[in-house]
């Protein structure tokens, strides 16, 4: 049984929501583009853009997939807290490869 504070009504995902997490995937994109634009320490090509868009968009939806389906705030936790470590353990391997 859940308590009233452990559980809410789920939250419909809509277009909003999916182009929130559009906006805020090409909002942290801008970060590299700007220091590789400044001399920064970024030296991406097109493709590392566009696995990092995929990356971020896909965690994104991801997030907000559990966010809107799951019921109890210690599911949503556990859920966001696996997707958070799958998308480091991902970008990791991508940029180093610590599986080798």
């Amino acid at each position: 049984m859940h308590s009233a504070t452990d559980s809410q009504a789920i939250k419909p995902f809509t277009s909003r929501n999916v182009l929130r997490v559009l906006f805020v995937t090409g909002a942290l994109l801008l970060v590299p583009a700007a220091s590789m634009l400044l001399g920064g320490g970024f030296d991406w090509g097109p493709g590392d853009f566009v696995a990092a868009a995929i990356l971020l968009a896909a965690t994104g939806l991801a997030l907000e997939l559990a966010r809107a389906t799951l019921r109890s705030r210690t599911s949503r936790l556990a859920a966001g807290g696996a997707i958070v470590l799958a998308l480091l353990t991902l970008w990791a391997e991508l940029a180093v490869g610590i599986f080798h």
